[in-house]
């Protein structure tokens, strides 16, 4: 064996070794988001670090000193903890069900009451779920992933969780987790005939699962947000609001800190769910279009760590990181434009919350850890199944 096959990067133990392999770019991206949102909560504050601003840049400088540990944590250790943090969450999601610890906010029953805090256990099963789906098809065959009747118990990991958040109702957190274990199959090399058979019964189902399997307040949102003029002050308020913000902005923005629909309160979760909006009034088509360029520049440069990996686990584990960290991109994009109802499905890095921000490093942590070990190898078919 050469010498250079003994020192092969992604194998070295030293933590200098460690940190140089970090990618730069990743930690880079991900904090000049994450100052943008800092930057926009001091200005829809009128200026004022407080309530938002200093608490969401202290906990950012936190996490991220927590993505930068996790990245030095072996990929091993990632795939152990698959199966076990996949059955940990689903029990504190069950929980949340059928114990007095289920606390209601928001008008949805999806945080745990532990006492000395809160947790929200959907926010991180997507990270559960990715780590256990990866671990499963790492086990696997390619035509097991393809066309198998073992691909029932990846829908069974993926339906659970979805069923059971989607009951809180949690109608955002119910969405990010399906679709994210649907991308993770994709990418494992599900049949297109399967995928083709899929979006036809998603397609069937979608209708009666609106008028009848929802509440009456999630239903008129998602039935308003096609023509939100004709409730304009009760469930069309958000989406209207939000497209003046965005259509106010114009090519450069009306400036910081003198956004109307932000600082005249007009707009709606202005420091959340639809920051973005208050961004493109202040700094108009080219702010935006400059943070958009930034998560898609974060989202395929991640995309290009995940392909590196030499174990099938890392590719797939960072990819699925990717994967609902994009669908937060374009679910709240398209939620503000108005080209979908209103979920609750923050900007990630850019809006004011905890529990999404943690997930979201989390997941980075794991990116990172596949580009720093992306020499790993994994054992196969140590699988639970």
């Amino acid at each position: 064996m050469t010498a250079s096959a003994l020192t092969r990067p992604g194998e070295r133990d030293r933590v200098s070794s460690k940190i140089s392999e970090i990618d730069w770019r990743v930690v880079g991206l991900i904090t000049l988001i994450s100052l943008a949102g800092c930057a926009m909560q001091y200005s829809i504050a009128g200026g004022s670090w407080s309530p938002w601003a200093l608490k969401q840049m202290i906990r950012f400088g936190g996490l991220l000193v927590m993505m930068l540990i996790l990245s030095m944590v072996h990929l091993k250790w990632w795939f152990r903890a698959a199966y076990p943090l996949y059955a940990v969450l689903l029990v504190l999601v069950l929980a949340i069900e059928f114990t007095p610890l289920g606390y209601t906010a928001g008008g949805a029953k999806n945080w745990l009451n532990l006492g000395f805090t809160r947790i929200q256990p959907a926010e991180f099963m997507k990270i559960g779920l990715v780590l256990a789906l990866a671990r499963w098809y790492h086990d696997h065959t390619a035509q097991d992933a393809r066309w198998s009747w073992k691909l029932l118990i990846p829908a069974g990991m993926i339906g659970l969780p979805f069923i059971l958040v989607a009951k809180q109702p949690d109608l955002g957190s119910a969405m990010i987790i399906g679709l994210t274990g649907a991308v993770v199959m994709f990418l494992a090399g599900l049949s297109w005939r399967v995928i083709a058979t899929g979006l036809a019964a998603a397609v069937a189902i979608v209708p009666p699962f609106v008028m009848f399997g929802m509440h009456d307040y999630q239903r008129n949102r998602v039935l308003t947000f096609l023509s939100p003029e004709s409730d304009p002050s009760g469930t069309g308020y958000n989406i209207i609001q939000s497209k003046i913000a965005l259509g106010s902005g114009g090519l450069l923005g009306r400036g910081y800190g003198l956004g109307s629909q932000s600082q005249l309160e007009f707009l709606p979760e202005r420091h959340t769910d639809f920051i973005f909006s208050t961004l493109a009034e202040e700094f108009g088509f080219l702010g935006s279009f400059t943070l958009l360029a930034c998560y898609v520049a974060l989202i395929l440069t991640a995309l290009r760590i995940a392909s590196l990996s030499y174990s099938h686990f890392g590719r797939i584990a960072a990819s699925g990181m990717v994967a609902f960290f994009a669908l937060f991109v374009l679910i709240n994009g398209a939620m503000i434009m108005g080209l979908a109802p209103v979920v609750g499905v923050p900007m990630p890095l850019l809006s004011y919350g905890g529990s999404s921000m943690t997930t979201i490093m989390i997941g980075f942590g794991l990116v990172l850890s596949t580009r720093v070990h992306r020499y790993a190898e994994l054992p196969k078919g140590q699988g639970l199944f």
